[in-house]
């Protein structure tokens, strides 16, 4: 497969000078973030691109150039989400059909918006592997093109553009933070900030259920997983490709991986502070900034913002997880012996202590417990921490054994 120069991201830029089918995306100073890790942190802010992703730029550039040449009528591609709306949208702008075809557990929000950029879907396999084969397959019975979501020099080249952007939009970046899935967006924006400003740390980040390219770096060949487990689907390909890894490997300066646990806080940290809602994908950058791997100290940093579609269900799962971490939610087990008004003492606690009940149970028939005694287990929203271990100290003082089991 040939490879991916910077003259063709400047060809790709030229063919996405339309507002209609790429706008260039806003970056925002944050005061709050750049607090946390005593750096100057610029948001780039591409989950606010048409699509809610940056897989428009790669798409459209294929297909423009396949268009163009008379070579395609209709386009095939697998994604679980972001690729497919991109290359929905492109394709719909070009005039021709496109086949999307997702896996059977993609969100249904994203489901909705690729039908709605003018795509068929086809729901098949349980992953985005077993969408991509069942897609090929599709793809190699007739005249249609395989849009690929990141082993192809154009869709390589189309994300570059970004990578232009980023450099123009902050000329004084220190580092830069990328999330990885299957490698065309790190590799295209490394390519733009090597020719633009090589001086520049780039940084990529994969989820820890979905990593495979620290693997695939140590042993000089692309490494896939059997299956993925993450709540940022959109980076969970499960592999890379020879272009990805080799651009990978000749201008990435490190990769480092995150927990679900450190995305999920990144999500509503992003909503409280930046007032912004990003995806899991999109939220793994500043998951990384946050995190003791990477030293900002003194820097400008950019962590990308990659992409936005995240779904109603997948928001209050990572919102229940992150406030739970937090102590914000929390699962208080109170030792009673099972008399009348046991209850009313310790809701009049927690009512003293400004906290609010989300509700309440017995537990009665559980091992262990003599006769006559019970748990009260209940649910309480509160401001963190330190509101926690006040409530459970003010409990632990009227000679109750209490138990924070904050199961999520």
């Amino acid at each position: 497969m040939a490879g991916v120069t910077f003259a063709d991201i400047e060809a790709a830029g030229k063919r996405l000078d339309d507002e209609s089918v790429v706008k260039r995306t806003p970056v925002e100073r944050s005061t709050s973030l750049g607090g946390m890790v005593d750096a100057e942190v610029h948001l780039k802010m591409e989950h606010l691109q048409w699509t809610g992703s940056f897989k428009t730029r790669g798409a459209y550039n294929k297909l423009s150039q396949a268009v163009a040449e008379g070579e395609v009528e209709h386009a095939v591609a697998a994604s679980a989400g972001n690729h497919a709306q991109g290359v929905a949208l492109a394709a719909t702008r070009l005039g021709i059909d496109s086949t999307i075809v997702m896996p059977k557990t993609a969100p249904q929000t994203k489901i909705d918006a690729t039908r709605g950029y003018g795509a068929t879907v086809e729901l098949h396999g349980k992953d985005f592997r077993e969408a991509m084969t069942h897609a090929k397959e599709l793809a190699d019975g007739g005249d249609s093109t395989f849009v690929h979501a990141y082993d192809d020099p154009d869709i390589v080249a189309g994300q570059g553009t970004l990578g232009v952007e980023m450099v123009e939009d902050c000329p004084a970046v220190d580092t830069i933070i990328v999330p990885i899935g299957g490698g065309g967006l790190i590799s295209g924006i490394s390519l733009a900030f090597a020719e633009l400003a090589p001086e520049v740390r780039i940084v990529g980040v994969q989820a820890e259920e979905a990593a495979t390219v620290p693997e695939s770096l140590q042993k000089g060949i692309p490494q896939t997983l059997e299956s993925v487990d993450t709540i940022a689907d959109g980076i969970a390909t499960g592999g890379v490709s020879e272009l990805t890894l080799g651009i990978i490997e000749e201008h990435v300066d490190r990769v480092v991986t995150v927990s679900d646990d450190e995305i999920a806080r990144a999500v509503l940290l992003l909503l409280e502070r930046a007032k912004q809602l990003v995806e899991g994908a999109g939220a793994a950058s500043v998951a990384a900034l946050l995190s003791d791997v990477i030293d900002v100290n003194g820097e400008t940093v950019m962590p990308l913002l990659c992409g936005g579609n995240l779904d109603m269900p997948m928001l209050q799962t990572v919102l229940v997880h992150a406030m739970t971490d937090r102590e914000q939610l929390l699962h208080l087990r109170v030792h009673i012996d099972d008399q009348p008004g046991r209850m009313a003492e310790l809701s009049r606690v927690i009512a003293d202590h400004d906290a609010n009940i989300r509700d309440v149970r017995h537990e009665r028939a559980v091992e262990g417990l003599r006769v006559g005694d019970a748990y009260l287990v209940f649910r309480l929203v509160t401001s963190g921490s330190g509101h926690s271990r006040a409530i459970t100290e003010a409990i632990e003082s009227r000679g109750y054994t209490v138990e924070i089991v904050n199961a999520r």
